[in-house]
């Protein structure tokens, strides 16, 4: 049986700062990513499955994403929590704010990552990450492709 690429696309809205970087990003700012998200696996051959001749439902799919990054990075402000940031995260925080503190300088690069560790723990047996795109301007974006991360 043949290998199907299955891509759905998502919209979330997120607020970050980079500490420590030397342009206009450094200042607390906003993006509308857009995030592709693109799995591989072979159609189901078993007639009886309700999902006979799907790699993966695509709302299955979009549970996982939804679940695992949309509903938590959507209106949300990521600061990097090893840096001083996290004082103005934590009055964020005290204030009512939906703050996401992550280990790591948020940039695209590392929330590619950060999405394809939380994807791959959640997607079934026999369907694979194979890629994922984070869009966060129109000709802004970070890849992650599997086959680069063996």
């Amino acid at each position: 049986m043949s290998n199907i690429r299955i891509t759905k696309q998502f919209s979330f809205e997120t607020g970050h700062a980079l500490y420590g970087y030397d342009g206009k990003c450094k200042n607390v700012h906003g993006h509308s990513y857009k995030l592709s998200v693109t799995v591989i696996g072979s159609p189901i051959t078993d007639r009886s499955n309700v999902k006979f001749g799907m790699v993966i439902d695509f709302s299955d799919l979009k549970k996982i994403v939804k679940e695992e990054i949309v509903d938590q990075f959507d209106h949300a402000t990521v600061f990097n929590q090893t840096t001083p940031h996290i004082e103005l995260a934590n009055e964020l925080k005290n204030r009512g704010h939906h703050v996401i503190l992550v280990d790591y300088q948020p940039t695209s690069e590392n929330m590619v990552v950060d999405f394809a560790e939380r994807i791959v723990a959640r997607l079934p047996h026999g369907i694979s990450l194979f890629s994922l795109k984070l869009q966060e301007t129109e000709s802004s974006f970070a890849e992650w492709y599997a086959s680069d991360n063996l």
